[in-house]
């Protein structure tokens, strides 16, 4: 049995990832300041669920805060799983303050934990975003990283830096792991993949930023959850990928959501973002080679656990913020 900190637990991956640690027999420490990055009563939801399992610890507090450092001094942790982050490409064009508050300063607290306390571990989500505008496809771990698109990016480039550093000056394990759009049951509310679910099966209008013809390497919650718990061995310092092995198009996307709900959309297109990044598609050659890993979880299966999980929560789930 292992103790772990998980950064960011009421998150998306965050909370997924505590869930199957404490069923497989392991304790878990969280924090998440449960901000509004998007619609807080998701956050809620997941959160209430996991502080009913024993061998889950929660502090609501905020990384990014230097005295957060001493709330762990005790724990004496395996393995700290970074996932707390500012998330999301287009707000971070509009608040970049927020994004290197959380995702620099942030990472840097917790890696003074690691440094302070003598936990050997250190995982760190990071993103595809990193690659930029015109990476070869499907990208691997060794394409250039240095010319985000947008300070959503650009923090991570910074945070990945860091990890460097302190392996680098103080022998810390560190596993940076890239995850490629992540979906799911209870997914961020601020993604194409729950906007569209909510967004047909309420009869709202689907909006589509540009012609739809943009592309994505969706990743089932449950495959990253796995590839981020098998990051946590011994590697000394690697950058790893995570995605999808199917890339859909968002027009595409829109139609098999159709056919699994069985009902129609009503598109409506919009301008094109400029910090989107046209496509993505993930090599995971070097996940498969160090970690035994590969996605399992077809796209299909996956959306439609999704909808499932919607019309199950759908009492609260429909008045979810979806901006």
């Amino acid at each position: 049995m292992a103790h772990y900190l998980i950064t960011g637990a009421a998150g998306f991956i965050g909370a997924r990832t505590s869930q199957t640690l404490i069923e497989q027999g392991h304790t878990v420490v969280g924090i998440d300041n449960v901000n509004d990055a998007y619609d807080p009563r998701m956050k809620e939801y997941r959160l209430k669920k996991l502080t009913a399992l024993p061998g889950f610890k929660f502090h609501r507090r905020d990384i990014s805060e230097k005295p957060c450092i001493e709330l762990f001094k005790d724990e004496n942790f395996d393995a700290v799983i970074h996932l707390a982050a500012r998330a999301g490409v287009r707000y971070s064009v509009e608040n970049p303050w927020s994004f290197l508050e959380s995702n620099v300063i942030g990472t840097l607290n917790m890696l003074e934990v690691c440094r302070q306390y003598g936990c050997k571990k250190f995982v760190m989500a990071s993103t595809s975003s990193i690659y930029g505008e015109n990476p070869p496809y499907p990208t691997p771990e060794s394409a250039s990283s240095s010319e985000p698109m947008q300070p959503y990016a650009a923090s991570k480039k910074g945070a990945e830096a860091l990890v460097h550093s302190y392996h680098h000056l103080y022998g810390i394990d560190a596993t940076v792991v890239r995850y490629f759009t992540v979906y799911g049951p209870a997914g961020r509310p601020d993604l194409a993949m729950f906007r569209f679910v909510q967004w047909i099966i309420e009869g709202q209008p689907v909006r589509v930023n540009g012609d739809g013809n943009q592309s994505r390497g969706f990743t089932y919650i449950d495959d990253i959850v796995r590839g981020t718990i098998l990051a946590t061995k011994p590697l000394g310092y690697e950058i790893v990928n995570l995605g999808g092995h199917e890339v859909i198009s968002i027009n595409d996307l829109v139609k098999l959501t159709e056919e699994l709900t069985g009902l129609k959309a009503n598109v409506q297109y919009g301008p094109p973002n400029l910090a989107d990044m046209l496509t993505n598609q993930a090599d995971v050659s070097k996940a498969m080679e160090l970690l035994g890993w590969e996605p399992q979880v077809n796209l299909r299966m996956g959306l439609k656990n999704l909808i499932d999980w919607y019309l199950q929560e759908r009492e609260w789930a429909k008045d979810v913020l979806t901006p």
